[in-house]
């Protein structure tokens, strides 16, 4: 016996739309629901644009959610497109009766939106590396996280996460790709093929940034990263001034002359007025594949002497919150698009990068910075 039109709709009500990770039921995009008397199911859905890079995925969680119904002997999926006036009935959906919204959601008053700025003194300190795999931890524990690409000339994130699509544009918003249960964006997803280089001044970065904070439709995140580029030059003021809410977290090697630079990196917080999270200090040692003696390649004590120079520069507590050790599976892993915190959650490496994101995820209870809606009243 075919299965009934509400059991169908019932089963499409598991789908969730790949990019907005939201019900597909909720979010008008299906367009017909047709059951022949010999279980033969044929399922209309409306697609955001005509390119869509999810139709694959759609078509195949379509068809496997609606194959589990007992009676149905095929399931056919056609697709279609919205028109303008779905797409914008679609926008307003998501963001409120506002229409296009250009304010930046993690900078709003009572955001629950917890933003970390991961930053370093200098390159080569393995700070994009951290990003992704403090990500796919959170991410793995549950939490809805984001990563920010905002290292424009030095973008890497794309590659590290595995991600290969380019986003959606759904009139004014764009729809970031998804991966390892991940939203991110870049500007390496905007540009042309080949890896040709970004030429941009101040005011382009700013721009950039804007957009990617704005524009993008990020959802209810838990958790966003924002992967800096080096140093304090246009997007570390912008971050600043554009997200002041945002926490530093300073990366740094043992080494000296790298603790030095990143001091002055996580000193800026005394005149953007940002608080710091606290400094991760990478590639603390290098286990010795015979005897696990741990072996200090850039030296020791870099992490805590940055924490502790940047305590007495602000005046308050920054705390050194980890020592991850040197891994090689965590570069190949970059490369690969697969973090080692996914691929293998026991090594070393994972471990210590599986502690500090429990700490940084867990949500604070402070009201500090929250706008309550309270109007006193006389007595």
């Amino acid at each position: 016996m075919a299965p009934s039109p509400e059991l169908v709709t019932a089963a499409l009500a598991t789908v969730n739309d790949p990019e907005i990770r939201r019900p597909i039921t909720d979010l008008d995009m299906v367009k017909s629901v047709d059951i022949s008397p010999d279980g033969v199911v044929r399922v209309g859905i409306f697609l955001t644009v005509s390119g869509c890079p999810m139709r694959d995925t759609i078509t195949r969680d379509v068809t496997a959610a609606v194959s589990k119904l007992d009676g149905v002997a095929r399931v056919h999926v056609d697709m279609d497109v919205m028109s303008t006036e779905q797409r914008k009935t679609l926008q307003t959906k998501l963001r409120g009766d506002r229409g296009p919204e250009k304010e930046i959601p993690f900078a709003r008053p009572g955001s629950l939106t917890r933003v970390f700025a991961v930053a370093s003194g200098k390159g080569g300190v393995g700070k994009s590396s951290v990003t992704v795999n403090l990500a796919a931890a959170m991410a793995a524990s549950g939490l809805k996280v984001g990563i920010v690409d905002a290292d424009i000339y030095g973008h890497s994130v794309p590659r590290m996460l595995g991600v290969s699509d380019r986003p959606t544009k759904v009139e004014d918003m764009i729809m970031p790709p998804v991966a390892h249960d991940i939203k991110v964006i870049s500007v390496g997803m905007f540009k042309p093929e080949g890896n040709t280089p970004v030429v941009w001044r101040g005011p382009m970065l700013d721009r950039a940034l804007h957009q990617f904070l704005a524009d993008v439709f990020w959802g209810d995140l838990d958790v966003l990263l924002m992967d800096l580029p080096p140093g304090t030059g246009d997007i570390a003021i912008s971050v600043a001034q554009r997200m002041p809410t945002a926490e530093l977290l300073i990366v740094t090697t043992p080494q000296q002359a790298a603790a030095e630079v990143a001091e002055r990196a996580g000193s800026i917080a005394a005149q953007t007025h940002q608080q710091i999270a606290g400094v991760i200090e990478n590639m603390a040692w290098l286990p010795c594949p015979h005897c696990d003696e741990r072996i200090a390649v850039f030296g020791e004590g870099g992490g805590q002497t940055v924490a502790d120079a940047l305590t007495r520069t602000l005046g308050s507590q920054v705390p050194l919150l980890g020592q991850v050790p040197i891994d090689l599976r965590l570069r190949e892993g970059g490369d690969e698009g697969k973090p080692l915190v996914l691929t293998d959650p026991d090594a070393p490496a994972s471990a210590e990068l599986r502690r500090i994101a429990a700490g940084l995820g867990k949500k604070s209870t402070s009201l500090k910075g929250l706008k309550l809606d309270i109007s006193p009243t006389k007595r």
